[in-house]
């Protein structure tokens, strides 16, 4: 048994222009930016959403821009294992998660939990 739900919707910006990118997705939604204080996450940015609301990450990439969706879980093998018999496929494993791609050719991430409220929130899967 595990659980998951919808945890972060991740806007991944091209190159070249984060700065710039951060000023308008914060304004665009009214939040502010969060910097990480950690040097190893300079390409990742968070939007300060009210904890009950999905997160809104920034990712500074090498390839064009989209936007992409990560569904957070207490148990990675599981939950993809349970999204492989939705339909969906492995693309790369990165790190500690792993990039998937739905039927509709989309890409999401299925990382660990990021949110406090996860265990009270998420969905339980037999």
């Amino acid at each position: 048994m595990h659980k998951s739900r919808l945890g972060v919707v991740v806007i991944d910006c091209e190159a070249g222009n984060f700065e710039r990118d951060m000023t308008f997705w914060g304004k665009a939604f009214g939040y502010d930016v969060k910097r990480s204080p950690n040097p190893e996450s300079k390409m990742y940015v968070q939007l300060d959403t009210p904890p009950d609301q999905v997160k809104v990450l920034l990712q500074e990439i090498d390839h064009p821009s989209r936007a992409h969706l990560d569904i957070e879980t207490d148990d990675i093998e599981a939950e993809v294992e349970r999204l492989e018999k939705l339909g969906a496929t492995r693309v790369a494993q990165i790190k500690r998660w792993w990039v998937m791609e739905a039927p509709s050719g989309h890409r999401f991430c299925v990382v660990r939990p990021q949110r406090a409220d996860f265990d009270s929130n998420a969905n339980e899967w037999a």
